[in-house]
């Protein structure tokens, strides 16, 4: 089993910072594809940014210049630098992981998310 645990939530002004972590700790042989999922009240989750195990990275146009997504293989832990918030960045931000167990055993996990809220 594999968990993914996300941090450094809060509350913040409209132009101010947050550094999002998420770590994932378990039976991890090896990490591939991890990202970062915002998801707003009344509406669906949508994807933010996405990382590859090699480093490559996409982000929603919405979010393109303000927030950086990166990972640290060695501590199996993903990030999200978030710059110049916006109130309509308010959402609970949920990390997420496709893992590879010792035996090869690919599966999809999600962490149970932090709160951002963003004030004008």
């Amino acid at each position: 089993q594999v968990q993914l645990v996300e941090s450094g939530g809060g509350l913040v002004q409209a132009g101010g910072s947050l550094r999002l972590s998420c770590a994932a700790s378990g039976n991890i042989f090896r990490i591939n594809d991890m990202g970062w999922y915002r998801q707003a009240p009344g509406k669906p989750r949508d994807e933010v940014a996405l990382i590859t195990s090699g480093g490559s990275t996409n982000y929603a146009d919405s979010v393109k210049g303000r927030f950086t997504i990166s990972r640290d293989n060695a501590k199996n832990t993903l990030y999200l630098q978030m710059n110049s918030l916006k109130p309509e960045d308010t959402a609970v931000y949920y990390c997420n992981a496709e893992v590879m167990s010792p035996t090869y055993y690919r599966m999809n996990y999600w962490g149970k998310g932090t709160l951002v809220t963003v004030s004008s």
